[in-house]
């Protein structure tokens, strides 16, 4: 058993993202569905809470209505094997309303964080400081992280 679960708020659409999401990463699925009750705070028989997994990862989705919101302090980080992982993910998370932010954040049409990260730039965080410092000047610059760039400006 996940000891920790991120659990994240909607405000009615828990089920659609969270089959957005499960269609977006590989071996992802929903795992439950719990509903209001007569004498629950919802709509008797509407969804209140969806427990999905990405990739392993166990989350739960609530419809706990519009009062609160997400902002990037708070994010999930995809740790993605290539560029071209990075590229697909990004691009679906823009999707139908999602916003661009900055050094690989995203936010989908739902308010959620996202961090989109070539796991290969991990080691370009790291070694000499004046070669990270140069890949750090350049992740700085980007909103969808470019791993060759980065490499680029690591390499001199």
């Amino acid at each position: 058993m996940q000891k920790i679960v991120t659990n994240l708020w909607y405000d009615g659409n828990a089920e659609e993202a969270a089959n957005f999401y499960c269609s977006l990463i590989p071996n992802s699925r929903i795992t439950g569905i719990t509903r209001y009750s007569e004498s629950g705070m919802g709509e008797p028989g509407a969804v209140m809470t969806v427990d999905f997994e990405l990739d392993g990862q166990r989350l739960t989705a609530i419809n706990g209505g519009g009062e609160f919101h997400y902002t990037h302090a708070m994010s999930l980080l995809i740790n993605c094997a290539d560029q071209q992982e990075v590229d697909r993910l990004w691009e679906a998370l823009l999707a139908g309303g999602g916003k661009e932010i900055e050094c690989g954040w995203v936010t989908d049409r739902y308010g959620v964080h996202w961090q989109v990260w070539p796991a290969a730039a991990d080691a370009l965080m790291t070694g000499d400081p004046a070669a990270v410092d140069r890949a750090t000047k350049a992740m700085l610059g980007m909103k969808k992280i470019d791993l060759k760039t980065m490499q680029d400006a690591y390499n001199g």
